[in-house]
């Protein structure tokens, strides 16, 4: 650990001691800042908004007793949650332990939770070392062309892809230039009014409420008009090394219309990179479904649609074909929202946790639901499955700093390459990387000709 961490660390420590200097001095300046803000009316907050707020928090730093940690009860990740003086409790949250479907040996194991139907946590379901390789993927693979990036609509991006032009920059291959902005190359008639462009700088992105998808309303989705978002006409040039933190996202497999918040299938579909397929499937396969929906019936209860449950049939049917790596900094946040977009409204969306500890927030079906926190650390998997907790509302109100894992800090030697994973490092060390994955179309539905299948195998 260097110097410069250490001091870090130790900062973030100091925070949370009311008695410390460092605690005191953010006072001041806490007190300063809001002495002429205006009081927030808490009554007028919903219960998600409250928490929202809660766990943004700046100053003081928010008390996570309440959020669920199971990592605080594993002696075998001990280091990394005093690693980062971030904490909550094990048993913060009725949960359930459920045995997975796994190789004798196999310790691992997933979390129900029973005021959420169809929610799991997986803990440190991701091995060390295939953390580092999928952080590897993010970076210098997924984020690069064919795949699209929230920069490119309004950069020119190095053909090699912006994080590669990085490393080449910091290792001494070529020079930190200037990338230039597309609006400066187009001229203005290309470029955005303000009011229409995407800002691709830091900060929480515009929700838009969109219509749920289905199969019945699939054709008029897919027919909308769906048009390339323009440049920022604002954007001036800028190194290499500037642009690198501004990267929020990166495009996997069908591609996402963020101005209408839908797929564009005319796109046709983008690869799905077998290092993420084989992994969000060994996830689902590893799930005990009649543990999860079956026995008590409480699936049965649940509006499954026309028809009926299909989770007994998961672990053949489920097959990724869309999603998204978030690179959420620090200081981002990721409001409350319902994802609505694919026709697949009950099937396993799998998220992994890699980097910086996250709070995960997920209530009910409005945001009056109060949601349920839990506290998310590198190789943690969750999924949420069947129609509750898909049209569940959640969301990641706080990026917690100064929590990047010991085994993401140095060189391992377990693969080659390993002696340049130092920027990779440092780039964690305010970053947490979400790799999200979804299936978009149900058992047996055709896009091509836009409905189920006569013959779907019963």
């Amino acid at each position: 650990m260097s110097a410069t961490t250490s001091t870090q660390l130790n900062f973030q420590r100091d925070l949370h001691d009311p008695t410390s200097a460092a605690y005191k001095k953010a006072r001041r300046r806490h007190l300063k800042s809001t002495r002429n803000r205006p009081q927030p009316a808490e009554a007028e907050h919903t219960p998600f908004r409250a928490a929202e707020k809660k766990y943004k928090a700046r100053f003081p730093p928010p008390d996570l007793s309440d959020v669920l940690d199971l990592a605080a009860a594993d002696r075998t990740r001990a280091e990394e949650v005093a690693h980062g003086n971030w904490k909550g409790r094990a048993d913060a949250v009725p949960h359930t332990e459920l045995p997975l479907h796994a190789a004798k040996g196999d310790a691992r194991r997933a979390y129900i939770f029973p005021g959420t139907p169809g929610l799991l946590l997986l803990p440190s379901f991701v091995p060390r070392d295939q953390q580092r390789r999928l952080v590897r993927w993010a970076l210098s693979e997924q984020a690069r062309h064919p795949n699209e990036t929230n920069l490119d609509t309004h950069y020119v991006l190095p053909p090699e892809g912006l994080w590669n032009r990085y490393t080449s920059v910091r290792t001494g291959k070529c020079a930190d230039t200037e990338i230039l902005p597309r609006a400066a190359l187009h001229g203005k008639a290309s470029a955005a009014l303000p009011e229409q462009a995407e800002d691709a700088r830091a900060g929480p992105r515009k929700l838009v409420s969109n219509a749920p998808a289905s199969p019945d309303n699939f054709a008029s989705l897919a027919a909308a008009p769906k048009p390339p978002a323009s440049p920022s006409q604002t954007l001036q040039p800028v190194s290499t090394t500037t642009l690198v933190p501004r990267l929020r996202w990166a495009n996997i497999g069908w591609y996402y219309h963020w101005g209408t918040k839908q797929y564009d299938f005319s796109r046709g579909p983008g690869r799905i990179p077998l290092l993420v397929r084989s992994l969000c499937k060994s996830v689902v396969e590893h799930i005990p479904w009649d543990r999860v929906f079956g026995g008590d019936q409480i699936g049965a209860d649940m509006d499954w649609g026309e028809a009926g449950p299909d989770w007994m049939d998961w672990k053949e049917t489920y097959e990724p074909d869309a999603g998204i790596v978030n690179f959420y900094q620090t200081k981002d946040t990721l409001m409350a929202h319902v994802d609505r977009s694919e026709l697949s409204a009950t099937s396993p969306l799998v998220s992994i946790s890699l980097g910086c500890a996250a709070v995960f927030l997920i209530g009910g079906l409005t945001r009056d639901d109060p949601p349920m926190p839990i506290l998310l650390r590198s190789g943690d998997v969750v999924v949420m499955s069947g129609p509750a907790c898909r049209r569940a509302y959640h969301g990641v109100p706080r990026i917690l700093e100064g929590t990047l894992p010991p085994h993401l800090e140095g060189g391992d030697g377990s693969e080659d390459g390993d002696d340049d994973w130092k920027i990779y490092e440092e780039y964690l060390r305010g970053t947490r990387v979400n790799v999200n994955v979804r299936q978009v179309f149900p058992k047996g539905f055709d896009p091509v000709v836009g409905s189920l299948r006569v013959s779907q195998g019963s």
